[in-house]
């Protein structure tokens, strides 16, 4: 079974708060709001552990500001930490309003979820990679891309060193060759200068 990064069981629902989930205040209930958050969280959870997830508890949670009818509710759900059988789901929601593109963070908790086979028994859960474990792949990546660029870097001097080699060959092959054009040109300039010479003397 292999252990999965959060991120891989990040969950985000994006919903409208109606007249029928407000209390008397025209804000929405505290109750369907932890409702809405707990079928997110449970998605959440099934992303992580493929299996059956039931509810077992809600800690920490905190209603920051109310939310008025017609608001925007943007849920976020992601497994932090798996155990045996037991994941805890990290929860964040924010609210925005028709006019206004800014979110504000309202609330937060964790809920813990149990997975079970068909028959209603927990069943092992995969691990959550931590992000001490992230560091350490994109760690491992970059040196894979340095040591990749060095090798680049060494093929194309080498090729350069092969290309000046060759080139180096090739003069030498024409000033030991008469008939080379190099040659040829230098035996012209030679008569030339030669002649110009002997019609000064």
């Amino acid at each position: 079974m292999k252990s999965k990064f959060p991120e891989q069981s990040k969950t985000i629902q994006t919903d409208i708060v109606l007249p029928g989930d407000t209390n008397s205040l025209n804000n929405l209930f505290g109750g369907e709001l932890l409702a809405r958050m707990d079928k997110v969280a449970s998605i959440a959870a099934i992303k992580h552990s493929e299996q059956i997830v039931v509810t077992a508890s809600i800690n920490n949670v905190a209603f920051g500001e109310p939310v008025p009818n017609g608001s925007i509710l943007t849920i976020e759900a992601k497994v932090s930490r798996a155990f045996n059988s037991s994941m805890e789901v990290f929860i964040d929601v924010w609210k925005q309003n028709k006019t206004n593109k800014e979110k504000l963070k309202v609330n937060e908790a964790i809920y813990t979820f149990v997975a079970v086979d068909t028959m209603g028994k927990p069943t092992k859960v995969p691990e959550v990679k931590t992000d001490k474990d992230l560091e350490a792949l994109n760690k491992n990546f970059n040196l894979m891309i340095d040591k990749l660029k060095n090798q680049q870097e060494k093929l194309i001097i080498n090729e350069r060193h092969e290309a000046w080699g060759n080139l180096a060959r090739k003069l030498a092959h024409e000033i030991k060759n008469p008939l080379t054009p190099i040659q040829l040109t230098i035996d012209r300039l030679k008569n030339k200068y030669s002649i110009q010479i002997s019609k000064e003397d």
